[in-house]
């Protein structure tokens, strides 16, 4: 928003650019007071207000000793039948309005994933909607290469 605010003041004579100061200021503010993190390393923030990562980030981010909380959003039966190691289950489709009670803290880094990387996708921006802070959607685990547990 800031760039676009200079391409305006670029692109206009300096008689327009007066009258339009005011807007451009409005502009510039709301642009540096966005709230947000910085995306993940190699990540990125979707419009939603959470950030994407790979499979192979968030496997270093679980190894890295500090705490995080591994969200599977799949079905109870998919998650039966194979899941990441620690991984907690929260169904997507119980995921509403209201911060899950095992969720407590909404500052807490949350890795998210699902069978294919949609359900995850839906999860990570409606915990962001909620006032998640700290959300990482990393996709499915149909392409997770690394160890997972019955």
């Amino acid at each position: 928003m800031a760039a676009l605010a200079i391409v305006l003041l670029a692109l206009y004579p300096l008689k327009k650019q007066r009258r339009m100061l005011p807007a451009v200021a409005v502009m510039a503010a709301v642009a540096l007071a966005a709230p947000g993190r910085a995306p993940a390393p190699g990540g990125s923030r979707s419009a939603a207000g959470y950030q994407k990562m790979t499979a192979e980030e968030a496997k270093a981010r679980m190894d890295s000793g500090d705490e995080v909380i591994i969200l599977d959003v799949r079905t109870p039966e998919e998650y039966a039948a194979g899941h990441i190691p620690g991984a907690i289950l929260i169904p997507n489709e119980t995921i509403a309005d209201q911060m899950p009670e095992q969720l407590p803290d909404p500052d807490a880094e949350i890795l998210v994933y699902c069978r294919s990387g949609n359900r995850s996708a839906q999860a990570a921006a409606k915990l962001a909607a909620m006032g998640y802070t700290n959300v990482y959607d990393f996709g499915g685990i149909n392409t997770w290469p690394y160890d997972t547990v019955k």
